[in-house]
């Protein structure tokens, strides 16, 4: 199998790289996590600009309606500068979602304004105790006139705190933790009823807790079909949990050339340490470990590319479980090799090894960690 990127693909590449570059040196990125927003509004509008943010938007809608590949390349890259707008959760969870299961009308409303960098958008789905329990939704949308009345509460929800759409899972009938009478809305943040309190997370990303009290929705708020939304939201969730694994391969691969770099000009006994046989062995278990994580990302494109929401549901589980499975094994074992072959320094703000390491375990954490995925893996078996 050629694994190689197509012209096109190395233009994409690089058109990521450089935006990377230039804007997203590790003393900017800091100062950035630190501020009241999170993240820049010119580093948005810049994005936009370059068309990213209508990567997973059809053509017609004014995007580039691309493919796996195509956003495994741009997380990737985005990875490598611990980027911290919300591409996650707008580029690509409110891009695939709203094409997928929004109406004409609904498309021609948001799509244009997603791809054009003014609309942003939160996948609000997991709740307080639900841990990584998709299905264990106690939020209600009760049936109201045309519309509905929504209650409920949803934690760590992706830059809750900065969305003008909110993508919200709720229950329209049957137990809390069935599969069946899952609904998805979309709602409005400013709508009476609707809390939102954000803060940063470990790796200095924002997310926010959102509370719903009475929020009253007409009927189209609805995305998809009324009580069958469950395999609408795992698919969902499955091109999330692709992205970010795309995003820890960019993340692990810059956190090791900065450990390899260090090796190379930290001198002990007048040599550099690098030099070293025993540390020369842990600087190849993180590449291997590096090349292990990309391997089962590439596995994971090639079952989930042009997949529609219900083909073959559990090769394509099965494949993003093992990837988010090493993913999370990985991730932390360069993390931690890193933090230790650059000694004391590597436990520091100062010094970005220690917040790319943050931003492997957050991604471990983000919808199933290493544990949760390895079950789900058997049990999709």
């Amino acid at each position: 199998m050629d694994f190689r990127l197509a012209e096109e693909q190395q233009m994409l590449a690089d058109l990521v790289g450089r935006f990377v570059e230039k804007e997203y040196p590790f003393e900017v990125r800091r100062k950035l996590s630190a501020t009241a927003r999170g993240w820049s509004e010119q580093h948005w509008a810049t994005l936009a600009d370059m068309g990213l943010l209508g990567l997973n938007v059809p053509e017609e809608y004014g995007g580039m309606n691309a493919g796996v590949a195509e956003t495994m390349i741009v997380m990737e890259g985005l990875g490598r500068g611990l980027v911290l707008e919300p591409y996650l959760s707008t580029a690509v969870l409110g891009a695939r979602l709203l094409s997928r299961a929004g109406t004409d009308e609904q498309k021609g409303r948001w799509l244009p304004e997603l791809a054009a960098g003014r609309l942003k958008t939160a996948l609000a789905t997991l709740e307080p105790g639900a841990r990584f329990d998709l299905s264990n939704i106690a939020t209600t949308a009760r049936p109201s006139g045309a519309g509905f009345v929504i209650d409920g509460r949803k934690g760590v929800v992706m830059h809750g705190d900065s969305a003008g759409l909110l993508l919200v899972s709720a229950r329209t009938s049957c137990e809390q933790t069935s599969t069946a009478g899952i609904t998805l809305f979309a709602i409005d943040p400013q709508a009476p009823g609707v809390t939102l309190r954000g803060f940063p997370a470990l790796d200095g990303q924002r997310v926010a807790e959102v509370s719903f009290s009475g929020v009253s929705v007409g009927a189209e708020a609805v995305l998809g079909v009324v009580d069958d939304g469950y395999p609408l939201l795992e698919w969902t969730i499955d091109q999330g949990t692709f992205a970010l694994c795309a995003e820890a391969v960019g993340t692990m691969t810059r956190l090791a050339e900065l450990t390899y770099d260090y090796l190379r000009v930290r001198t002990q006994f007048g040599k550099p340490i690098g030099s070293f046989q025993a540390l020369q062995h842990r600087a190849a278990d993180i590449l291997t470990a590096v090349e292990q994580a990309r391997s089962m990302v590439y596995f994971a494109a090639s079952r989930l590319d042009g997949e529609d929401v219900g083909q073959d549901i559990g090769e394509r589980s099965r494949a993003l479980s093992a990837a988010k499975n090493v993913i999370g094994r990985s991730g932390r074992f360069v993390g931690q090799q890193a933090v230790q072959l650059h000694g004391g320094m590597g436990m520091t703000d100062e010094l970005p090894v220690g917040w790319y390491f943050k931003r492997l375990i957050c991604i471990d954490m983000t919808w199933g960690d290493a544990q949760h995925h390895l079950e789900r893996y058997g049990a999709c078996l």
